[in-house]
């Protein structure tokens, strides 16, 4: 039995697909299912379903799940020891980001961040701000550039480096033009633009339109923030968009402000609040701290 297959294993246990496990595992996916025939060789015994449409664990799957996470755990924490004792900063870290992550030059990040550890692989995941959250709080991911609510979710600590006003983008043409603050509730039966659900954008309008008592009804999703003023311009409908991009449409876009409680985009930096961090992980939270400036919550402190 080697560590490659209960890695393997637990991979495909938690993604329910070969296909999700060896894209996280960053192998070919026959790789994947080869490495697990052999490790169910080995214990004699079946630990997965494969029928379904899904991967489901067997009985004895679900009984080894546990096994092997313990000691894949196990076998991390030799190895942060060793880490924190020989002083190095090596390994790998897997970072997450958003597919539409503005106010962040991203690449100078990653290449200062080399530069200062070259022994560091960085490996990148780009995802939906709750998937991405799902999984730094599961330890998949060591930490992860987000969207955000106005809620803040459990069992990540935050770093918001972006807290700016969300406006309603209209095209000049639009019914809605001209007036300078609405309520949520005009949005009411509009055809909307959004971005998809899963990101910090539309979860602040599905949060607002619901204590408005509507669901909000899109009919364009998309996941760049630029296409959606580009859509409403066109006036194919109200998009929900940051101030700091309607203003670059300033005369092609109309922007309402939305009456208090008002919306406001966040964006942070996310890492584990509980649990084992390696040295690599921890290097590349201080230095992304560091890089992206003081947070939201500093700079107020630090006006008052």
């Amino acid at each position: 039995m080697e560590l490659r297959q209960l890695e393997y294993f637990v991979a495909v246990a938690e993604e329910a697909s070969f296909t999700k496990a060896a894209a996280r595992l960053f192998v070919a996916q026959p790789g994947v299912s080869t490495q697990i025939r052999r490790l169910e060789s080995e214990l004699g015994q079946e630990l997965l379903d494969r029928t379904g449409r899904t991967v489901k664990l067997t009985e004895a799957g679900t009984a080894v799940l546990a096994r092997a996470r313990d000691v894949l755990n196990g076998v991390a924490g030799i190895q942060l020891v060793i880490d924190e004792f020989t002083g190095l900063v090596r390994g790998r870290v897997t970072i997450g980001v958003v597919r539409a992550c503005a106010g962040l030059d991203l690449p100078t990040l990653l290449a200062d961040f080399h530069k200062e550890y070259p022994d560091v692989e960085v490996t990148l995941a780009e995802d939906n701000s709750d998937r991405l959250i799902e999984n730094v709080q599961s330890g998949q991911l060591n930490a992860a550039l987000v969207a955000l609510t106005a809620t803040t979710p459990p069992g990540v600590d935050l770093h918001v480096f972006v807290d700016e006003p969300l406006v309603i983008a209209v095209s000049p043409s639009d019914q809605l033009a001209g007036r300078s603050a609405v309520s949520i509730d005009v949005l009411r039966d509009r055809r909307l633009i959004s971005l998809p659900r899963g990101t910090g954008m539309r979860a602040c309008l599905d949060e607002a339109c619901s204590v408005a008592g509507f669901d909000p009804y899109v009919a364009f999703e998309v996941s760049d923030p630029v296409v959606l003023a580009e859509l409403a311009m066109r006036n194919l409908g109200p998009a929900v968009l940051p101030a700091s991009l309607a203003a670059e449409y300033r005369g092609k876009l109309s922007a309402l402000t939305v009456d208090p409680p008002g919306l406001h985009g966040r964006m942070a930096l996310a890492w584990r609040a509980q649990g084992p961090s390696s040295p690599a992980t921890r290097a590349f939270v201080a230095h992304a701290r560091l890089a992206l400036g003081p947070s939201v919550e500093d700079r107020g402190n630090a006006t008052e």
